[in-house]
């Protein structure tokens, strides 16, 4: 059982976000949902959440890996670089041809990476790790 941690779940798909809420309440974990990129930022900030879960193709082809880049890059989100992002995609690729890292494109890799549909332990595995990561480590830098 998770212990008081906080799951942000940005992705536009209603259903998904309803599945894996309720998955992770049973679980123990408090959750909260966005529906874009744009919300899932604003999220991040107001509600300070353990881990993401973010999808990679929403409403336009690239937002999951822009909200992935400003988390991890932007100053204005400094703060949250620590959050563990789990991303998820419904296109079967592996995290190396998802996220190529040489050549003309250098990806930034999300810390846990799953296709949909989840693989269920292997979903609340990451989870469980990805949880203790935020504590133990605290979620935001001081």
């Amino acid at each position: 059982m998770a212990t008081s941690s906080k799951v942000l779940v940005i992705d536009d798909d209603q259903d998904f976000r309803v599945s894996v809420r309720s998955l992770l309440e049973s679980h123990g974990y408090a959750v909260v949902e966005a529906d874009s990129g744009k919300d899932g930022l604003r999220k991040v900030v107001d509600c300070e959440p353990d881990i993401i879960i973010l999808d990679i193709m929403m409403e336009c082809d690239s937002e999951g890996y822009g909200v992935n880049q400003a988390i991890k890059y932007q100053d204005e989100y400094a703060d949250y670089r620590n959050i563990p992002i789990v991303m998820t995609s419904a296109i079967d690729l592996s995290p190396d041809e998802r996220f190529p890292m040489a050549g003309e494109v250098d990806m930034i890799r999300p810390d846990y990476y799953f296709t949909k549909p989840l693989d269920i332990p292997k979903f609340l595995g990451v989870m469980q790790k990805a949880a203790a990561l935020a504590h133990s480590h605290g979620k935001r830098e001081t």
